[in-house]
């Protein structure tokens, strides 16, 4: 079936198809879960294990049990990905994992649920998220690339599998589906305990699943096809500034899975808005200052670039495939996040997370 929908479509479009389809997925439930790791690391730092927590962690077990057992029966291989397969920069890990946690604290968000709030009619969001794309795209490839290169270059690792953090404990895919089904019953069993909606519980299931299909449906068409595909999965800046810059430097947008992925979760979410009735205008005020936000926005484009990845595109894809750079930036992102907001906490009277 994927030989002939490349044969009609192309391996551009197909890939843009998969995309938009995960994209929606992930919209959808990521809106109707309230899926946030900024949430899960406020609701820790104030020492509580309640439903922000759970939503994460339920997300964070189904991605990895997905893509785990999805390798362990054949179904995929993810050897030749970016984040195992690459040189990988532990120094990048650490220090844009900081740099990111702490934006996303002062943003009030990810990237990824920045995109979901904006396709809610969330203003803040937008223009919080325009900004994280354009430092993105400079980190990438324009005035702030050195000093990113120069950040990652402190302390490399070589790829393959020093990349790999299962392969460094010796532990088998088959294993880590295992331990990933036991933490995902643990997940149910705290959103239990939290109170959480059976709906929202789902729904937050639902946004590993996505994680998982990325994975899956990009193998799958790299397998089926003669053009050289990168197999990867949900990830939110790259394929933001990819998109941004195409729509602004090019006549036509080159088609990919990331070109079909971030249209794909603002029309999930936003359908997901409209249904539930959550979908309204919201705008700076007072008690959410403009200048907090786009700090955050700084931090999280620059830190995103330099970890390799944003809270979803290193924390639930590159967490789910163990990539050791993946699980260093996400540990860091927690770090980051959980100082951030204690040290608001202590010194800003009135901050309101």
């Amino acid at each position: 079936m994927v030989e002939t929908l490349i044969d009609r479509f192309g391996d551009g479009a197909v890939l843009m198809m998969a995309g938009a389809v995960v994209g929606v997925l992930f919209g959808f439930a990521a809106q109707h879960s309230r899926f946030c790791l900024r949430a899960a690391t406020v609701e820790l730092s104030e020492g509580q294990v309640g439903p922000r927590l759970s939503i994460w962690f339920l997300a964070f077990s189904a991605a990895v049990l997905c893509v785990q057992g999805a390798i362990s029966l054949g179904f995929l291989d993810v050897s030749e990905a970016r984040q195992l397969a690459a040189t990988g920069s532990l120094s990048g890990a650490v220090i844009g994992g900081l740099l990111f946690g702490a934006g996303m604290i002062l943003a009030r968000g990810c990237a990824s649920r920045l995109l979901v709030l904006s396709a809610t009619g969330n203003l803040r969001a937008i223009l919080t998220g325009l900004v994280l794309t354009l430092v993105a795209q400079a980190a990438l490839r324009g005035v702030l690339a050195p000093l990113r290169e120069g950040l990652a270059g402190l302390w490399l690792i070589d790829g393959g599998a020093a990349c790999s953090l299962l392969a460094q404990l010796g532990v088998t895919s088959s294993a880590a589906a295992i331990c990933a089904a036991i933490a995902l019953i643990l997940a149910v069993v705290l959103a239990v305990a939290s109170r959480l909606p059976v709906a929202r519980m789902i729904a937050a299931g639902c946004v590993g699943v996505a994680v998982g299909l990325g994975w899956i449906f990009t193998y799958t068409i790299a397998q089926s096809s003669f053009e050289v595909v990168a197999v990867s999965s949900i990830t939110f800046t790259g394929p933001s500034t990819d998109t941004l810059m195409g729509l602004v430097n090019a006549t036509r947008l080159p088609l990919s899975f990331g070109v079909g992925l971030v249209p794909g979760v603002f029309a999930g979410a936003a359908l997901m808005a409209l249904a539930s009735g959550e979908a309204r205008i919201e705008r700076f005020g007072p008690d959410t200052p403009m200048e907090r936000y786009l700090i955050g926005a700084v931090l999280m484009g620059f830190g995103s670039m330099l970890a390799g990845g944003c809270a979803v595109g290193a924390g639930l894809s590159g967490g789910s495939i163990f990539a050791v750079t993946a699980w260093v930036a996400l540990l860091f992102m927690w770090v980051g996040a959980m100082m951030t907001h204690r040290l608001l906490q202590v010194r800003v009277s009135g901050y309101r997370v």
